[in-house]
């Protein structure tokens, strides 16, 4: 269980002093291999991004084959400052995902090793601005999605997790967590089978699969609608992405505060966590290979849906 790691965070990160550097400090003091701390500034503010390393037994980063997997938490802004005050419903990814950093680091001290390397990346902002967005206000960011993709995404990642609070919608009706189909190269494929496993595992039920359209696998900038930007790694890395969206059942505004829910908050960071362990072992598959290999070759390529296409970009998003 990871609802020690989930409270503790959330005290760190609910303040407006909330920082890159005080979390990099905690998690090299319980046992992070390596945490690199980024401030990047943009015309909207500026924001922590922040990257750790939890190595495997077998992890590549020391010579090993084990595959590494990567968790990455999707937002705006921890906070809307002056705005509004506190917590946004927003921060929820980084929270979730620095739990699992955090009760890695943990494991790692302990003696409990994974297999394959973890890397884990998300940004702190206590004080990002808003955008207005259909049917709810998001959260803004005070760097543009590629500049994001770029600190969060990691070559050497071989599966992503994409953690995103995804309340602001229609379509996902419940309150808890779900999953994505699995997203590689501008191909929505399959709902891995192994995900759903753990899925039902963590969560004591049925699998819940939330619908992708193809423009949510597309990048933001090129005027197109998006669910959110749970998807948005898929668009700078050609490993598989999966994501996975803190919900409701009612639609609750990214930018909302007090809207924070401890368990589903541990859910999401418990599944990561969970892939983590299986994945590193070759015991779970985001995605079919062979069958991959045979849509690409029936369909051609599907990268473009990773660009902008032919049209002009907001670079702003």
């Amino acid at each position: 269980m990871l609802l020690n790691e989930v409270l503790q965070l959330y005290e760190l990160l609910d303040t407006p002093a909330a920082c890159g550097k005080t979390i990099q400090d905690l998690l090299l003091d319980k046992g992070a291999d390596q945490v690199t701390v980024t401030t990047i500034s943009g015309s909207k503010g500026k924001t922590d991004c922040i990257k750790i390393l939890i190595k495997g037994s077998r992890g590549k980063s020391s010579g090993g084959s084990a595959p590494t997997l990567g968790v990455i938490g999707r937002l705006g802004g921890l906070g809307a400052r002056p705005e509004v005050t506190g917590f946004t419903s927003d921060g929820d990814g980084a929270l979730a995902a620095l739990a699992v950093a955090l009760k890695l680091a943990k494991m790692h001290a302990n003696g409990d090793v994974l297999a394959g390397d973890v890397i884990i990346s998300t940004h702190i902002c206590p004080d990002a601005p808003t955008q207005p967005h259909f049917p709810v206000p998001f959260m803004d960011s005070p760097i543009n999605m590629a500049k994001c993709n770029e600190m969060d995404c990691d070559e050497a990642m071989d599966a992503i997790v994409s953690i995103d609070t995804t309340k602001g919608n229609r379509v996902i009706n419940l309150n808890g967590i779900a999953i994505s189909n699995t997203v590689k190269e501008g191909y929505i494929l399959d709902v891995s089978n192994d995900l759903m496993d753990i899925y039902t595992r963590v969560t004591g039920k049925l699998p819940a699969v939330f619908p992708l359209a193809q423009q949510d696998i597309t990048p933001y900038g090129n005027r197109l609608h998006h669910l959110n930007s749970i998807l948005q790694p898929c668009t700078a890395s050609d490993a598989p992405v999966v994501g996975v969206a803190i919900t409701t059942e009612q639609m609750v505004a990214g930018c909302a505060t007090g809207a924070s829910h401890a368990m589903d908050v541990e859910a999401a960071a418990r599944f990561a966590l969970e892939v983590a362990k299986d994945y590193g072992e070759g015991k779970v598959a985001f995605y079919n290979p062979e069958e991959f290999a045979l849509i690409t070759e029936l369909y051609g390529s599907m990268k473009q849906f990773q660009t902008f296409g032919n049209g002009p970009v907001n670079e702003d998003d």
